[in-house]
């Protein structure tokens, strides 16, 4: 630090780094004493400032890996995103649906607009999810994508959970393979818990489900029936046509073994 007129200036901005103000005496005199003060310069701010930043980054990265390891996301989905997506003639609306939900997210998070991914097995609906949150992830949205059966699996009785609290709060729920829970009445009942606090606390989610529409309509169990009429409020029905990856990729590699084995 430089020494000028009895004030200290920082060598690198030229800014004053000290302050000096009246302190009043407490003896009844009603004289007063200079007291120096030591105070920030601008690179001193801006080191704080980017400290500050970073912290920050930390921080939201840390979140980001909590909310991913809370999900269900295996490797194959934990890599989703939008420049891994295969487009299809058959695909090639989910595909555009998707990116405008990631785009526009703010408005459908402020609408309280999800999406129920409904079609056969094998067709992508748990990709096409998974890009969706991976995507927000990135852009550090609180995301989380799981199922009912990992929910029931991992908490059991998780009344007051924190990780309930977690799926219950996160900015987008992503429940994939809806359907496939076991239909006890303790269960259902945490699924229409979980579906009816997203409704109340107006934020969206985003299903998966290997039932159709008409299915989930007609549905003659009224534990069910309550769930799917939240659904139908809160969700835009895309249906996922097209040929099962699953058996494509499987085709595929009995061609591939084939060669090998038989030549």
């Amino acid at each position: 630090m430089m020494v000028n007129d009895d004030k200290l200036y920082c060598p690198v901005c030229g800014e004053v780094t000290q302050k000096i103000l009246p302190m009043p005496l407490l003896d009844g005199s009603g004289r007063v004493k200079e007291l120096k003060v030591r105070i920030m310069c601008a690179c001193r701010r801006k080191e704080l400032e980017e400290y500050e930043n970073n912290q920050k980054k930390l921080e939201e990265v840390r979140a980001v890996q909590g909310l991913k390891r809370l999900s269900l996301m295996d490797d194959k989905l934990s890599g989703a995103r939008l420049n891994t997506f295969s487009e299809t003639d058959d695909n090639s609306k989910l595909l555009k649906i998707i990116k405008s939900y990631i785009s526009n997210f703010d408005k459908m998070y402020k609408e309280n607009q999800g999406l129920i991914l409904y079609g056969s097995v094998g067709t992508g609906k748990s990709y096409a999810a998974a890009v969706i949150a991976n995507e927000l992830l990135e852009k550090k949205v609180p995301v989380v994508m799981t199922s009912f059966i990992k929910i029931l699996k991992d908490v059991g009785t998780f009344d007051d959970n924190e990780r309930l609290d977690l799926i219950k709060n996160a900015k987008l729920l992503i429940i994939d393979d809806l359907g496939a829970e076991r239909g006890t009445d303790y269960a259902i009942e945490k699924v229409y818990d979980i579906i009816d606090s997203r409704y109340r606390s107006n934020k969206p989610v985003i299903l998966t489900t290997n039932l159709t529409i008409e299915q989930m309509k007609s549905c003659d169990d009224i534990r069910y029936s309550r769930i799917y009429d939240r659904i139908f409020e809160m969700c835009y029905p895309v249906k996922v046509n097209g040929f099962s990856w699953r058996k494509k990729e499987a085709a595929s590699r009995y061609v591939e073994a084939k060669k090998i084995l038989e030549g």
